[in-house]
């Protein structure tokens, strides 16, 4: 068949033309935007673009199947008519103005998260009012806005004077001819769909080139896959009995005794050392509270002078490391204590409501366990989560229900116990202020507490009551991690003037770090997380070994001498048979870390092997270790196994 141009599709063609410039140029501005992390040889540079370019093609590639579909089914006869004119300005203009929208997004996203469109761009169309109320309160959008609108008015006057709306109308092309366009088009569309993953963008391995590499749109649509990955599907597995046997030897101690079930961890962990002590718990879990915010390690500009303080007085573990870089897995990390499974947190995950969790063994010991959040906790699935598996619930409630199935109670942060407020919530001294107010009326009850509270304040736009510290509010990130000391010095205040403080032990702990940008696969110092436990019977000092966020539980259990049964991964950092060992995770990437060495399991069934040199915070690659190797596919392998299989659940 001989192929003819037909000026019916010149617009297409132009609009082709202009995005693939457009979407060339946003990349020199991200080579240039990280040009000291960046690979920027030119071998680098160019096939960075050229596997761009190659994405890009997969974006067309849907554009051209929709806009082809259009032009083969409309007659010879309506071309032209105001029927056809009106269709395609309408949805010429929309998609244009979206398309513009997408490359603003693109640069505010990559000055947040330094990569393309991932899981959190998709969340953020589910949560339109915290996510529009952050741009609102971030952004100018009195700039913006009518300068995207600006942008695509002047782009469709572009247009018009190349005559493109006006071949478009006026040529008539065959239906063969039109067959042809879109038989190219779904091949074309076709092979991305079914042979093109995003993963085939991660040709280098330096992080920043694949990013640049990728397509934010391609990016955006493929994550909607990758929400929940089997792990058997797309990594590297061994047979699960050997991958259990190999879990339970790590955890085995003379304390503890496994259930029956070999294809399980849960097991009776008992303590005959002393009493068991019962004092009430506030665990503080502060947003984006990285290491480095503290002098302690090594920050000079006294950003955290109360925290610095209280790491004095507490039992501190200075080299403990998030499981992941958002929220949810910081929350899936100490209330489950088990490693990151591919894909989202358990937390947003369907059918996670009665699980074995920290409430499990709190309510055990009849504690009242409470969860308190600034905002409205429907966002990334709090309430449910919390609500399901045993905590009341204590946040705005702006409107969201919770399930008919989840049986906790929800109290509302009323708008008079709200001093500030943006588009996380109320700030963090007002959170605080409603757990003192509960912790007082259970104390009156006579009922020990775990009041578990997520902060909102260091998040963009990081913004904050005036006048309670030196920095500007809205001004910088620095600001808003002071203010978040500030307001945990006031918690700390407010609480020693009450009865149940002396009884009450305080665990401050960060869910993930500022930042988890980096070149390589996973930058490890951005997962190093602050980790305290005070209490007037808790003798200060200092925890040098490598220890995981899902052990700070099971480490308290120990302090408290409980005996209590266990379904965790995470250990007691204070024995003296407790392995160092940390997990490391993206959605995608699951890292297990020892003695200055990281195994990184990828989606791909792959896996890379490296030494990490913490000084400089490079990782380098290293000769395979087989059994180093079998260790990190049995810890991720069975925690994926334990959740799909529902032996995660309370019995």
């Amino acid at each position: 068949m001989h192929f003819h141009f037909s000026k019916r599709y010149k617009l297409l063609f132009d609009f082709s033309l202009w995005f693939l410039f457009s979407s060339v140029v946003l990349r020199i501005i991200f080579v240039v935007w990280q040009f000291s992390e960046v690979n920027t040889t030119v071998f680098g540079v160019v096939k960075t673009i050229l596997y761009g370019v190659f994405f890009d093609t997969g974006v067309l590639s849907l554009i051209w199947l929709l806009s082809s579909f259009y032009l083969l089914f409309v007659p010879t006869k309506w071309i032209g008519s105001w029927a056809d004119k009106a269709f395609v300005y309408f949805f010429f203009t929309l998609s244009l103005l979206i398309f513009v929208f997408t490359f603003f997004a693109e640069i505010t996203f990559w000055d947040e998260f330094k990569c393309r469109f991932n899981f959190v761009a998709v969340d953020y169309l589910i949560y339109t009012f915290e996510v529009i109320h952050n741009i609102n309160e971030s952004y100018p959008l009195i700039i913006l806005v009518p300068s995207m609108l600006l942008i695509t008015a002047g782009l469709m006057y572009l247009f018009s004077k190349r005559s493109s709306f006006t071949a478009t109308f006026s040529a008539k092309p065959t239906f063969k001819t039109k067959l042809l366009y879109f038989s190219i088009s779904v091949f074309v569309a076709g092979f991305y769909a079914s042979a093109v993953t995003n993963a085939d963008a991660e040709w280098s391995e330096n992080r920043y080139n694949n990013e640049i590499s990728k397509a934010g749109i391609y990016s955006f649509f493929a994550e909607f896959r990758n929400s929940k990955l089997d792990y058997e599907t797309f990594y590297t597995t061994i047979p699960t009995d050997v991958a259990f046997a190999a879990v339970r030897a790590s955890l085995k101690n003379s304390k503890m005794q496994f259930d029956a079930d070999s294809i399980a961890i849960r097991r009776t962990i008992t303590d005959t050392a002393a009493s068991e002590q019962r004092p009430n718990v506030i665990f503080v879990l502060m947003e984006s509270m990285s290491a480095n915010f503290m002098q302690e390690f090594g920050n000079e500009k006294e950003i955290t002078p109360f925290m610095d303080k209280l790491a004095q007085e507490s039992l501190l573990f200075s080299n403990l490391y998030a499981t992941g870089t958002r929220t949810v897995r910081g929350m899936e990390a100490v209330t489950l204590s088990i490693p990151p499974t591919p894909g989202s947190s358990i937390v947003k995950r369907p059918e996670n409501s009665n699980l074995f969790t920290i409430a499990t063994v709190f309510k055990q010991k009849n504690y009242q366990c409470n969860f308190f959040y600034g905002g409205d906790g429907y966002f990334d699935n709090m309430n449910a989560f919390f609500g399901g598996n045993g905590f009341d619930i204590y946040d705005r409630g702006r409107g969201s229900i919770l399930s008919d199935k989840i049986k906790a109670n929800r109290n509302t942060i009323s708008d008079e116990e709200v001093t500030f407020e943006n588009a996380w919530g109320a700030c963090d001294e007002d959170v605080y202020s409603k757990l003192i107010s509960v912790a007082d009326t259970y104390y009156a009850e006579k009922k020990p507490f775990l009041n578990f509270v997520m902060t909102t304040s260091n998040h963009k736009p990081f913004s904050y009551p005036e006048k309670k510290i030196t920095i500007p509010s809205g001004t910088s990130r620095n600001g808003a991690a002071q203010y978040a000391d500030f307001a945990l010095q006031q918690l700390f205040e407010k609480a020693k003037t009450k009865p149940w403080f002396k009884n009450t032990i305080f665990v401050v702990i960060a869910d993930h770090c500022a930042s988890s940008a980096g070149k390589d696969e996973i930058d490890v110092a951005n997962y190093h997380i602050p980790v305290m436990i005070y209490g007037s019977n808790i003798k200060p000092q200092k925890v040098s070994k490598l220890c995981s966020q899902i052990d700070v539980f099971p480490t308290l259990f120990g302090m408290l001498n409980w005996s209590y049964e266990s379904n965790f991964y995470g250990q007691n950092v204070l024995e003296n048979a407790f392995e160092p060992r940390a997990f490391l995770g993206t959605y995608l990437k699951l890292g297990y870390m020892k003695n200055n060495e990281i195994m990184i399991l990828s989606n791909q069934k792959k896996q890379h092997f490296y030494s990490w040199n913490k000084a400089t915070n490079e990782l380098t690659k290293i000769p395979m270790n087989a059994s180093f190797l079998k260790e990190s596919i049995s810890m991720y392998q069975t925690a994926d196994y334990l959740f799909t299989h529902k032996k995660l659940e309370e019995k």
